[in-house]
């Protein structure tokens, strides 16, 4: 009882209260998104993330060395092709943007390790995340024969050079669709980080933006988890974990710590939260308006996803943070 507990004692130094921090973030925790597109000298800033960039593989491996001299062990790789069709080709094809800056990045920084995020929303006509019934236009992807779309994006990837596979469709059954087409291709030791636990999410915002993968109708409720569900996030990682599953993660982060925290108690495997757009852009706005202090805010809400059971994080704060880190 007071006084005899003083829990301010530990308080009283800076270098006492590090001496005694729970939590402790540290560069090797980041992982930063880029979005590759066609061309050669390009960098065109999203207008509603400031600061990130569309980016042409030259320019990406500029990024990826500057990553690397900062501390951050990996990127994730988006790619926004020069055409689209039903059948996302520019998503699987071994000249596709993303399989070209993989090259390209593995050539430049053979230790970064380099992430593909595997799905086909970017690449089709109609920006959903797979195949289509003719006609139909509330956005009802056609799951078994998208998995072959996604098996053959996962090994092409893979050929290109990509250290993970990180499918994000969310189809019943991807992991281990993705999981037989790496091994059959001699793929074995190349892991898979599943988007375990993605949330139809009005956070994704700003991502669709730098993406160009805004769906032409419909939305993407049919496949996404609904945003009150929590049990379900136990289940679909349940049968990631059971189909082969690498790492899992949890999309977005910022209103789904609980199912952060829910998802690391319930497995043993590595956890990812994913820092989404909209979270980075909220951020910026309030900063670029002088109402937040940036680098307090941005720390404090990346060192709550550790602390919340995240090993990794995703985030376009990365290379900010690794410079307020030093």
């Amino acid at each position: 009882m007071f006084p005899t507990h003083r829990p301010r004692r530990l308080r009283t130094h800076p270098q006492l209260r590090r001496m005694v921090r729970e939590t402790v973030l540290t560069t090797s925790d980041l992982i930063y998104p880029l979005f590759a597109v066609p061309g050669e000298g390009i960098a065109n800033e999203v207008k509603s993330m400031p600061g990130v960039y569309q980016l042409s593989v030259d320019k990406i491996v500029e990024e990826a060395k500057e990553v690397y001299d900062l501390g951050i062990p990996s990127i994730i790789l988006f790619g926004i092709p020069a055409d689209k069709d039903v059948d996302a080709t520019g998503a699987w094809h071994d000249c596709g943007i993303v399989q070209k800056a993989a090259t390209a990045v593995k050539a430049a920084v053979p230790d970064l390790i380099v992430i593909a995020d595997t799905c086909l929303c970017e690449y089709t006509s109609h920006g959903h995340c797979g195949y289509l019934q003719v006609g139909d236009l509330t956005g009802r992807v056609l799951n078994d024969p998208t998995l072959e779309l996604l098996k053959k994006t996962a090994v092409s990837q893979a050929k290109a050079g990509a250290d993970i596979i990180a499918p994000s469709g969310m189809m019943d059954g991807f992991v281990q669709a993705i999981r037989q087409g790496l091994d059959e291709a001699g793929f074995q030791d190349t892991p898979i980080l599943s988007y375990a636990a993605k949330y139809a999410s009005g956070y994704y915002g700003p991502f669709r933006d730098a993406a160009d993968s805004t769906p032409q109708f419909g939305d993407r409720r049919t496949y996404q988890m609904d945003p009150g569900n929590a049990r379900e996030a136990i289940k679909e990682i349940e049968l990631d974990i059971a189909e082969g599953a690498d790492m899992l993660m949890v999309k977005p982060a910022l209103a789904y710590m609980d199912i952060i925290w829910r998802v690391k108690e319930a497995s043993n495997l590595p956890v990812a939260a994913y820092n989404v757009s909209g979270e980075y852009a909220m951020v910026k706005a309030a900063a670029l308006n002088g109402w937040i202090d940036e680098e307090r805010v941005v720390m404090e809400t990346l060192t709550g996803f550790k602390r919340a059971g995240a090993d990794l994080i995703l985030t376009y704060h990365a290379k900010d943070a690794a410079r307020w880190l030093k």
